[in-house]
């Protein structure tokens, strides 16, 4: 019989590998599992992906997406602050509520092994908010703890239904428990300050990823260039502890020390490879032994970052309007995908970096793509009022378009003129002035608040002019401002 199965697989030999699996599988040489997990990674699936639907029902531009451990439902989150289970096959909402933030919605994610009952959500006004569905089918919800200023990414445990963390601008990475009533402050997130210099600013964050392999270790990535690894096991002195020792950094060796590029997603793969995204730069992909250990400008020197292995690099999309997530794809992490300002899907192979499908998933930017956790599908957000669902559809494999040199050429083209833009503390404050000036008359037109006077903006360009020197006071209230979907 073996001599027979063998016979088989050499004629299968010359075949297309897809080709070669499913005949495989059919004579049953191939296991069923081992076939699905081949299949879904082919590099033919996913050329054959298309848009499938558009899950309509949010009012604003739509931030986040999630789908649940199953993959049969899909959790968004969105500018309207309403938060939406969609049973996405089927086109349809199962229910939607008020999630209770006064702005933006950043972050949705469904608790595991909950029932699919209890979503958290993170916001611009700073709130990271629980939302649980009641036997009566009524859902509440509650504040679980803030941040001065945004709150962009929260993290759950890997397997538990009760542990999440959050990051926000204002630094600090906080502990929750949904079992306990109160945050836990873990610490403040702080740059590397050389010796007899000033002391660390505060460094905001913007991402957040546990490590699914050792749910012990997770990264943080914010306003400077290094993605950072902790583990929880060290960080539990307290928001002031000095025993918040970083483990390891990661950094592209041409962006060290230049204090110009700061990190607006990261992604763990399920070997613990760390996909890191920079605005207006590349994105990165970090093998365990690329760390540039806890103290990074001490191995800034030519002699031994040549030691070291440099990061896989993606190119050819643009992330500077808005702040992106990355994300691998596959059952075993082949693919990495990322949106675009130029409102395309890229999705490449991690293993060399060749860009095997672009699509075109919004007519202005793509934010946040969700891949299932078990099928070939994707689902995609960004400034459109609605949620993407990407499918494998039995076509022709499309080529890439015509047009896709002028297209990567553009972002690299916006990327380098962006690069040689530098903002004076003036401008700088210019720009603060209006966002504020905007956040107000925002609040007016929804609380009828009476006008601010003066001497608070005074204060208010005070505390942020103190804030561009670096000289930070944890315990002070910071302005939050409107977040409206605005490309420029």
């Amino acid at each position: 019989m073996w001599e027979k199965l063998s016979r088989m697989n050499s004629c299968y030999a010359g075949m297309d590998c897809e080709l070669a699996e499913i005949c495989s599988r059919e004579i049953g040489i191939a296991r069923s599992r081992n076939f699905s997990r081949r299949f879904s990674a082919s590099e033919i699936i996913v050329k054959q992906l298309n848009l499938e639907k558009k899950l309509n029902g949010h009012d604003g531009c739509v931030n986040a997406v999630e789908f649940n451990s199953t993959g049969d439902l899909l959790v968004s989150g969105s500018d309207d602050c309403k938060v939406i289970l969609w049973d996405w096959a089927r086109n349809s909402e199962r229910f939607s509520y008020p999630s209770g933030h006064l702005d933006n919605i950043f972050q949705t994610k469904i608790m595991p092994f909950t029932n699919d009952r209890k979503i958290v959500t993170s916001a611009a006004d700073g709130k990271v908010r629980l939302g649980e569905v009641l036997d009566d089918g009524r859902v509440v919800a509650k504040m679980l703890g803030e941040h001065q200023g945004s709150v962009h990414e929260l993290a759950v445990e890997p397997g538990s239904p009760h542990i999440l963390y959050s990051c926000g601008e204002d630094g600090l990475v906080q502990h929750f428990d949904l079992r306990n009533s109160s945050a836990i402050k873990l610490f403040y997130c702080t740059s590397f300050a050389e010796r007899s210099k000033q002391p660390p600013k505060v460094v905001g964050l913007n991402a957040i990823v546990n490590d699914p392999r050792n749910p012990n270790y997770f990264a943080l990535g914010g306003s400077d260039e290094y993605a950072r690894l902790y583990d929880l096991r060290n960080c539990g002195g307290g928001a002031f502890s000095t025993s918040n020792r970083v483990l390891d950094t990661f950094c592209p060796h041409h962006l060290i020390q230049t204090n110009n590029f700061h990190i607006t997603g990261l992604a763990f793969s399920n070997s613990s490879e760390l996909l890191v995204t920079y605005s207006d730069e590349l994105i990165y992909l970090f093998q365990k032994n690329m760390g540039l250990g806890p103290s990074p400008l001490t191995v800034s020197s030519e002699n031994l970052l040549r030691k070291l292995k440099r990061p896989q690099v993606y190119s050819g999309h643009r992330n500077s309007a808005t702040v992106k997530g990355v994300n691998f794809f596959g059952p075993n992490s082949e693919y990495v995908v990322s949106g675009s300002d130029c409102g395309h899907i890229y999705i490449w192979k991690k293993k060399g970096a060749v860009l095997v499908k672009l699509m075109v998933g919004d007519r202005n930017v793509v934010n946040h793509i969700e891949p299932h956790p078990h099928l070939p599908i994707l689902a995609t957000c960004g400034i459109e009022k609605n949620v993407k669902i990407w499918t494998p559809m039995a076509c022709d494999v499309p080529p890439l378009p015509d047009d896709i040199e002028q297209i990567m050429e553009s972002n690299r083209q916006g990327r380098e003129d962006h690069s040689r833009v530098t903002l004076t503390p003036d401008v700088i404050m210019h720009v603060l002035r209006l966002q504020r000036r905007q956040a107000s008359a925002f609040t007016e037109r929804r609380y009828s608040a009476g006008d601010i006077g003066s001497d608070e903006e005074n204060e208010w360009e005070a505390q942020n002019l103190e804030f561009l020197d670096g000289n930070v006071s944890f315990e002070e209230d910071s302005t939050e401002y409107s977040s409206d979907c605005n490309i420029s």
